[in-house]
């Protein structure tokens, strides 16, 4: 299916007003979806309805299970928490449905920016904006005599220093697991070099090209300064790495950074010694090397319409207004909520928004390049590969992935 028209207004506008609803259901509801605590905040909030069942099932592993948990006659899963990278595979597989009935029915104080509309029809709700962007130890960078840095040329520089100067060993912590991790940092990066995911107006691979083999050397650069396991490290182990005070600067999602020292065991050091920053740019370039990117809900095709109503009730008390009463629901992310008012936390996704930071592709073959990505480019940061190599291999990977489906 190709994706024709796609509606997102601007991810960070504030919502209006909005009234709450009493929250009692009549037929079962199951959510799948990613594990963060903004995700998790949904989950406790659709939990809280009566009447029936509702269970969640929030696991990093969500994009490997979603299809199929929805996919069977009846789904498994009612909904899926996706983003607009994910929503992509469901669309495909024709496992969710349209949402304007609904919408109707039970979404009259929803947002336009809220409306994920593809082809004409609501397909999602958004309730949250996110991007990666700079998180740094600011007594550390002070302590080397230099600012924030604002490209990723100043992070190599501020790298040296910091190992040069003893403080740490491995100053830079990255996302960088082979897979859809290391597939996505490669992604902000060469959007930040200026690069086109495919040729124009096709489903023509176009990552071989200067502007890639830039990418990975810039990446690879970065990962001498990171711990040698970094390509077992996801946004899990890297914001450990961070908690621990082994690392000083990173490109972290705004999700994560809200509440990355909130947690027990992290020194005060560590916590007075964050900060955070807008994303970063590359290679003398304006645009910033990261995805602007929304979080949101869908709800199955293969329910009842018993069952669908019941989800989308049961996910829109997920996201009711009040929750933003709570001060550390309020700082977990930049929500599309009634009453939310940007905080602290909040400045680096508002900067990646104000730059003009690329959206992340919601192209229906974007899913199978950035998969080709994630097996493919690990040999080269093992160094057994040329970045031409490596780059060769993704489009070889991703041409007979797209030729199988029917994009090329």
């Amino acid at each position: 299916m190709y994706l024709k028209k796609i509606a997102f207004a601007s991810a960070v506008a504030i919502m209006a007003s909005s009234a709450a609803q009493a929250c009692n259901i009549s037929a079962r509801v199951s959510v799948v979806g990613n594990e963060f605590p903004a995700i998790q905040s949904v989950g406790k909030g659709a939990q809280a309805c009566k009447g029936a069942e509702v269970s969640t099932n929030l696991t990093a592993d969500h994009q490997k299970i979603n299809v199929a948990g929805m996919s069977g006659n009846p789904a498994e899963y009612t909904s899926a928490i996706i983003a607009n990278s994910s929503i992509v595979a469901l669309m495909n597989n024709d496992v969710i449905r349209p949402l304007d009935a609904l919408v109707a029915k039970h979404g009259k104080s929803l947002k336009k920016n809220q409306l994920i509309t593809i082809d004409g029809k609501v397909m999602a709700v958004a309730f949250m904006a996110n991007a990666q962007h700079l998180v740094y130890r600011e007594d550390v960078l002070k302590k080397i005599g230099v600012q924030p840095p604002k490209t990723y040329e100043d992070m190599l520089a501020a790298a040296k220093k910091i190992r040069s100067a003893g403080i740490m060993q491995n100053p830079v912590g990255g996302a960088y697991k082979a897979g859809w991790n290391l597939a996505q940092e490669f992604n902000n990066m060469f959007l930040g070099y200026g690069g086109s995911h495919f040729k124009s107006g096709s489903a023509q691979p176009n990552v071989n090209s200067d502007a890639g083999v830039k990418a990975l050397e810039m990446m690879k650069a970065l990962s001498a300064y990171m711990n040698p396991d970094f390509l077992t490290h996801d946004s899990n182990a890297t914001n450990a790495e961070f908690r621990a005070g082994n690392v000083a600067i990173m490109n972290m999602w705004g999700s994560r950074a809200a509440t990355l020292v909130d947690v027990d065991g992290v020194s005060a050091e560590v916590k007075n010694g964050m900060n955070i920053a807008g994303p970063m740019t590359v290679g003398g370039g304006n645009t910033p090397a990261s995805t602007l990117w929304w979080d949101g809900w869908t709800v199955a095709k293969n329910i009842s319409d018993a069952e669908a109503e019941a989800t989308f009730i049961a996910m829109m008390n997920g996201i009711d207004p009040a929750m933003i009463k709570d001060e550390e629901i309020r700082k977990q992310a930049v929500w599309l909520i009634d009453g939310y008012t940007p905080t602290d936390a909040a400045r680096g996704v508002f900067a990646a928004a104000q730059a003009n930071t690329i959206p992340y592709p919601m192209l229906p073959y974007m899913g199978l390049l950035h998969t080709a990505l994630g097996a493919e480019l690990s040999d080269f940061m093992q160094g057994k590969e040329t970045a031409a190599q490596a780059l060769a291999d993704v489009e070889a990977a991703y041409i007979a992935a797209a030729k199988e489906k029917g994009f090329l």
